[in-house]
């Protein structure tokens, strides 16, 4: 292993270059040792509890690793890129915290009581749905979080995720065939 490389802020562009070309860990540990506590102070600067903000911090630079070939440093810095993700990531959880809403008029809540039983059941369903995508290839988990948890369209998903749509929609195709055999679906 090589000695620790000594960042300043014009160097974090040959970094995420490195990590795109030649999945450099070295390059990709000095981004993370960087940027991470940087992006979980933004979160947590954002009204993020500390677990969530070091939760999206680690989730931001995953995105890195996994998405630096997307990066463009004649449209950004890699710091704008990068706090560009978190901030992405920051309103999906927002979002998906946002979607299973209560009503908001008490009467509402009376007329349609959940049963304890029913309300068991659905926790488990979505814990087997939640072990079944995290069971998926990391491509086909993410467009299957963007298209259903955070309710994008398909397009949405190909330019975020800078793939052609065709691509997207057989992810999505592919993703769905194990879902359904791993919950045990007929069809």
């Amino acid at each position: 292993m090589s000695a620790p490389r000594q960042v300043g802020a014009d160097h974090f562009a040959p970094l995420v270059v490195a990590i795109a070309e030649w999945g450099d860990r070295d390059a990709f540990a000095t981004l993370f040792s960087h940027f991470a506590p940087r992006v979980k102070s933004y979160m947590m600067r954002l009204g993020a509890a500390p677990e969530i903000a070091e939760e999206l911090a680690q989730d931001t630079l995953l995105t890195v690793w996994r998405r630096a070939g997307a990066f463009d440093p004649s449209r950004a810095a890699p710091s704008t890129w990068i706090f560009t993700i978190a901030r992405n990531l920051r309103i999906d959880l927002a979002r998906r915290e946002a979607r299973p809403g209560r009503p908001e008029d008490p009467s509402e809540a009376v007329e349609n009581p959940v049963m304890p039983d029913m309300a068991l059941a659905e926790l488990q369903d979505e814990a087997v749905i939640g072990r079944a995508v995290a069971a998926l290839p990391i491509d086909q988990a993410q467009v299957v979080r963007l298209a259903f948890f955070s309710d994008k369209p398909h397009a949405q998903i190909a330019c975020e995720l800078d793939l052609p749509l065709g691509t997207v929609k057989s992810r999505l195709r592919l993703a769905m065939g194990r879902l359904r055999a791993a919950l045990g679906g007929d069809t």
